[in-house]
Order: structure tokens, then C-alpha cells, then sequence
């Protein structure tokens, strides 16, 4: 149940982005272009920061509907936990762990931040716009856990799983179609 007594009792993203039709389309095309954009880092790498950054701070439904898509996109059920734990013993990529500590960093302490921090993400071999990609999802997802968080929206485990896999197969599109049909011409 949202805090928010406008909204539903499944509330979800969707349902808080027509309370401003405005942002809310900008928000969705905020998304597609940051995650689903060709760049070097894929969807899934995106879906992972995007679970990681949300496991972190504890925002159950972006948590469970971003590791349900990373999962759709072939991460481990248990590496995600692994990485909340300790991303050093963690089974995931090697090249992928800089990244992720950036992530956690960023996320936990952003004004602790380094040169040193970045250099570490070069040495393993991405760039500066992998790593420019990382730090648009780690900046969206901190927001997208605030603002779940302040309406008071957790999701439910069905929900989240749907969502997951709609993600991974549709994109973030759909929720614009969603937006346009809720909010009626003149409304």
C-alpha cells in the first residue's frame, strides 16, 4: 500500500508517473536512453548496476524488479546477492568488479569519489563512456529508489517478477503507451 492514497494498492512506477504526466514521460525516456542505449555497456550490464545500486540501498521493489531483469538477461540468482555481500568473492566477471565497487562507492559515499576510483574502471579495460554509462544508472537509480521510497510503493513478488521479464523483453517503451492511456487529452 502506497502512502499516497491516489494510488493503487499494486501501485508501481507506473502509476506514480501519472501523477506528473510531464516528468513521467521524460523519466521513461530518460530510461531508454540511458539503458537501452548502444554503447559498451549492455542492457544486462546496465540491469545489474541497476539491482546493485537498489540492493544497496534497500528499495525492495526496484531490487526486485531489476534483479529479476538482470536474471532475464542471464546474471546468476545468487551472484547478485554475492555482490551485495562482497563483491570481491562475488562469481562474477572480473572486469566487471571495478565497475561495481565505482557503483557502490558513488552510491554509499559520492563525496568520497577519486581519480583513483576511475582509473581503476580504465585499468580494467572499460572506457570513459562505459564508464559515463555507469554513472548515468547509478545517478537513476539512486533517484528511482527515492522516489519508490517516498510514495511508499514496495511491489509484491508477482509483480516484480512480471516487470522483470517485461523489461527485458519490451524495453522501457511501454510505459510511455501506459502513460498516454492513463492520462486522458484535457485531463
Amino acid at each position: 500500500m502506497s502512502f499516497f492514497p491516489s494510488l493503487p494498492a499494486d501501485a508501481g512506477v507506473r502509476h506514480i508517473l501519472t501523477l506528473n504526466p510531464d516528468a513521467g514521460r521524460a523519466l521513461v525516456a530518460f530510461h531508454t536512453a540511458a539503458l537501452r542505449n548502444a554503447g559498451p555497456l549492455t542492457s544486462a550490464h546496465k540491469e545489474l548496476i541497476a539491482a546493485y545500486v537498489s540492493g544497496l540501498n534497500a528499495c525492495q521493489y526496484c531490487y526486485g524488479v531489476h534483479s529479476q531483469t538482470a536474471q532475464a538477461f542471464g546474471l546468476g540468482a545468487q551472484a547478485l546477492e554475492a555482490l551485495l555481500t562482497d563483491i570481491d568473492t562475488a562469481d562474477i566477471e572480473e572486469r566487471l568488479k571495478p565497475l561495481l565497487r565505482y557503483a557502490r562507492k558513488l552510491t554509499l559515499e559520492p563525496t568520497r569519489m577519486t581519480e583513483q576510483d576511475a582509473q581503476a574502471v580504465f585499468a580494467a579495460g572499460w572506457s570513459e563512456a562505459a564508464l559515463h554509462d555507469a554513472v548515468l544508472t547509478v545517478c537513476l537509480f539512486n533517484f528511482m529508489n527515492r522516489l519508490l521510497e517516498g510514495h511508499g510503493v514496495k511491489g509484491n513478488p508477482g509483480v516484480l517478477s512480471a516487470r522483470g521479464q517485461a523489461l527485458r523483453d519490451e524495453g522501457y517503451e511501454p510505459l510511455m503507451a501506459f502513460l498516454d492511456a492513463a492520462v486522458k487529452p484535457g485531463a
